[in-house]
């Protein structure tokens, strides 16, 4: 069953180099029980560890059932050991998190057998465990560890059983118990290699084999009985449990059974799994709540926009500068009614203008009395600035032209004046004249530090003549008639005013202006989206460091379970079955993370609303990108640790202290 030739084995311990195993040649048959004994130091361990497939020899050659199998890559010696190899260890090796059940079907479960989890319960029963399947390590006795150990090894039904000092932790009465069992397991044609230290242990194997200083020294036959029963390795079995084609089934793990021992893991270890997870919580919630806040703004401005009307201009007096001193606004350029229907003229550029004069009124309504903005506008103001009346109409040029006594109120005004009642047709007074209302203008919210609903609009020529007392106009409104011809109704504009109040001079020229709205429209949407990014880049900044709290966490949780990675790793787990796992663990915890920082954050956001009265917007990209961007944290963050539990030597793995 088993052939040795000449195997070295070398170790760099610091400067100094150790020969584990100097040129050591044996054979062992099928069905014998063999101790291998020897000190401390003697290369007896590093031996059972070669023929078991858990670690390399430097030299030599290694033939298992008549197959080479030194140079067989690490996936396919986890392969042969999941099916070949049974290990029953002195530390036991149990996983505390685990039932019985749940440790001694382990090699079942790496080689895509777990549907067969009852043989796992027949060989616990075999062992006299029976009535204890259910428990866990800590709930067991020492001689009841290592009887489901013995279990463990026996689910997959192996031909050979390595026991490492099955024996060295256990009291008399274990030891008994654990060497009977083995005997058994030997007299029902197992082959048994047993290493051990204890003379009186090695004394029940049939076969003893004496180290010293890496070399055997003395190999005896105690018993010759042979079994008729002996299990063999059929011809070429190993070669058909490595062929994609071969009759013995391949093995390997499932994504459930990886999802299953990640749950278990972190379930195991709550405390920092929940710190992991309350990292990208954080993150994710940040995320959601910055660009909520981002978004609600964002659509704020662009309400207030929309309310400036589009495609906009607005043509006002300026100053002129004489010997460095500036004269008032308006005493060099004053605008007329009659700028305002001459502007109009331009109709290859201007679909509307509107004039526009300003100032404060105290309006009264019975005992109530309110101090507001008045406006004097025409028709044309009503489409242009967006002002078209939510409750009522707007004035008309009958109305405009007859100095009627009609206003429209904003909302501000509308609650602070009349409450709950409602206003229109009411009449109230302005500076003491009597006005009827006949509209409510629509909510536009505040605008900068001035609240654009506490203003009342009346007709220009009322505003003029009968309330403000003023001859000339303070500004124009000018809606150009496509966004494409703004540039050119603005120097169309400018070339017509030139001309009206025959401007010569430079000083003259620059004596009105005229502000492109668009212009305001472009800066404002570009603020906002700089302040979106700049709140989604800080966001995002602390989901980033959600993401280094999972790699040092998992980094954390590699070192603590180097000795289950081993004991993983011994019983069948290649390479990327522990890097599977491990990475599953980092999204999975990215992922809960992900979906309840999705909830906090929203709920952020309606308590941001609710308090402080910031206008959110929580979208459905911002959840998506959120949730996509954790879990691309889980799997980058979790690539490293996962990478770094796969490549662990397994005999180094399960001496780690």
């Amino acid at each position: 069953m088993i052939e040795i030739k000449n195997l070295s084995k070398t170790y760099q311990m610091g400067d100094i180099k150790v020969q584990a195993l100097a040129g050591v040649s044996l054979k062992i048959a099928s069905g014998e029980f063999v101790a291998i004994i020897g000190a401390s130091g003697s290369g007896k361990s590093t031996l059972m560890h070669v023929l078991g497939l858990l670690d390399r020899p430097d030299s030599g050659q290694y033939f298992l059932g008549g197959e080479e199998v030194t140079k067989l890559s690490d996936k396919e010696l986890a392969l042969v050991r999941n099916q070949l190899v049974g290990f029953v260890f002195q530390q036991f090796h149990l996983l505390p998190r685990m039932t019985a059940l749940e440790n001694a079907e382990l090699p079942l479960v790496y080689a895509g057998k777990r549907h067969m989890k009852q043989v796992a319960a027949e060989r616990l029963k075999e062992v006299g465990l029976e009535d204890r399947i259910l428990h866990r390590p800590n709930e067991m006795s020492g001689g009841q560890q290592q009887r489901v150990a013995i279990a463990r090894s026996l689910v997959n039904d192996p031909p050979i059983i390595f026991a490492d000092e099955p024996t060295g932790n256990l009291d008399s009465k274990s030891k008994e118990e654990i060497m009977s069992i083995l005997m058994k397991l030997n007299q029902m044609g197992k082959t048994i290699v047993l290493v051990t230290h204890e003379s009186e242990i090695a004394a029940r194997a049939r076969r003893i084999i004496q180290m010293r200083d890496g070399e055997v020294i003395s190999d005896k036959v105690v018993s010759a009985e042979k079994k008729s029963t002996a299990v063999g390795i059929p011809e070429n079995l190993i070669s058909n449990i490595l062929s994609e084609t071969g009759k013995v089934a391949k093995g390997g793990m499932e994504f459930l059974d990886y999802l299953r021992q990640a749950v278990s893991a972190m379930l195991s270890h709550r405390m920092r799994a929940f710190l992991s997870i309350l990292g990208i919580l954080i993150g994710v919630a940040a995320v959601i709540a910055m660009l909520a806040i981002g978004q609600g703004s964002k659509e704020s401005i662009e309400k207030q926009l929309a309310s400036l009307g589009s495609n906009l201009l607005m043509v006002r007096p300026g100053s002129v500068k004489s010997g460095g001193v500036a004269s008032q606004a308006g005493t060099t350029t004053r605008f007329t009614l009659q700028d305002v229907a001459a502007i109009k003229k331009l109709g290859d550029y201007v679909s509307r203008a509107s004039p526009s004069v300003s100032g404060r009124g105290q309006i009264v309504y019975g005992s109530t009395n309110w101090n507001t903005q008045v406006e004097g506008v025409g028709v044309d103001y009503a489409e242009l600035r967006a002002t078209v009346p939510t409750i009522g109409r707007f004035f008309t040029e009958d109305e405009v032209r007859m100095r009627n006594k009609v206003v429209l109120l904003g909302n501000t005004v509308v609650k602070e004046v009349f409450g709950e009642d409602n206003p229109i047709g009411e009449t109230i007074k302005i500076n003491l004249i009597n006005f009827k209302v006949i509209g409510i203008l629509p909510i536009k919210g505040a605008g900068g530090f001035r609240d654009q609903d506490d203003t009342v609009v009346i007709p220009i020529t009322t505003a003029m003549y009968r309330v403000l007392g003023k001859e000339y106009i303070d500004s124009i409104y000018v809606e150009a008639k496509d966004a494409s011809l703004i540039d050119a109704a603005q120097e169309e504009i400018t070339k017509l005013i030139i001309k009206q109040h025959r401007l010569i001079t430079k000083d003259q020229k620059d004596s009105f202006q005229i502000f492109n709205m668009s212009d305001i429209k472009k800066t404002l949407e570009a603020t906002t989206q700089t302040m979106s990014l700049l709140l989604g880049a800080i966001a995002a900044i602390s989901l980033l460091v959600g993401g280094i709290g999972i790699m040092n966490i998992m980094l954390v949780s590699v070192t603590e379970r180097t000795r289950e990675i081993g004991l993983r790793k011994a019983i069948g787990a290649n390479n990327k079955d522990i890097m599977t796992q491990f990475l599953i663990e980092a999204v999975l915890m990215s992922l809960i993370g992900g979906l309840a920082g999705v909830i906090f954050g929203s709920g952020s956001a309606v308590i941001i609303t609710m308090v402080a009265k910031w206008s959110v917007r929580i979208s459905l990209s911002s959840i998506i990108l959120s949730t996509v961007f954790s879990l691309i944290i889980g799997v980058v963050f979790g690539l490293w640790p996962a990478r770094q539990a796969s490549r662990l030597n397994p005999i180094e793995a399960l001496r780690y202290e």
